[in-house]
């Protein structure tokens, strides 16, 4: 095939190569990947958090602000400033602070550190609270994630969805539709402190 038979375009490239992590180059600096606040609608329609959260990764607030409009209270933290979180806070940091109730996290985190951050939320979260990670279905392939993380400290629910979620580079969702959408699979994965059982998979 010639450059001249090519009729694509830069998602249609991502989606050929069946990428789910762009290059270092491509990716954003801080790895800020909004998340269409329909991912909060999916996971309450089979999930009933803590009245409390703490989003742990607000970025602009589109997870926070539709928890809020459900009537959940939050706490949103980032390590950068995009004018929306309460506080800014270093969430991998051994001395970040967690809210002073009893609380659930939900977050979108950034894909290089998910476990990083689920194992952080596991360590400092109270026995029986639940945090709930959107992460790629790709998240469940890998020597060190089964070795660290999956082996030990399973995830009680895995969410997937029937139909595929905008995850947009800088909150950039209109662009990201007229590029013709994601060619990402993603899933709410929900672990829940203490829970050592069987993981069951459902569709929402």
């Amino acid at each position: 095939m010639t450059n001249k038979d090519w009729s694509g375009n830069a998602n249609s490239i991502w989606k050929t190569l069946g990428a789910s992590n762009h290059t270092d180059e491509e990716r954003e600096a801080d790895d800020y990947y909004a998340t269409d606040p329909i991912a909060i609608d999916k996971l309450l329609s089979v999930e009933k958090p803590n009245t409390n959260i703490w989003e742990c990764a607000c970025g602009a607030g589109h997870l926070s602000e539709r928890l809020k409009q459900h009537g959940y209270s939050v706490y949103s933290t980032d390590i950068v400033e995009r004018g929306y979180c309460d506080k800014l806070v270093d969430f991998l940091a051994n001395d970040s602070v967690p809210p002073p109730e009893t609380y659930d996290i939900i977050t979108n985190p950034p894909y290089k550190y998910g476990l990083e951050f689920v194992k952080r939320a596991l360590e400092i979260l109270p026995l029986g609270c639940k945090c709930y990670m959107f992460l790629k279905l790709t998240f469940l392939e890998g020597e060190k994630r089964h070795r660290e993380l999956f082996c030990k400290q399973p995830p009680k629910a895995i969410y997937v969805f029937s139909k595929r979620v905008l995850c947009a580079k800088n909150g950039e969702f209109e662009r990201m539709r007229e590029g013709g959408g994601s060619a990402v699979a993603y899933a709410w994965f929900v672990w829940e402190k203490g829970y050592t059982g069987k993981t069951e998979v459902m569709w929402i």
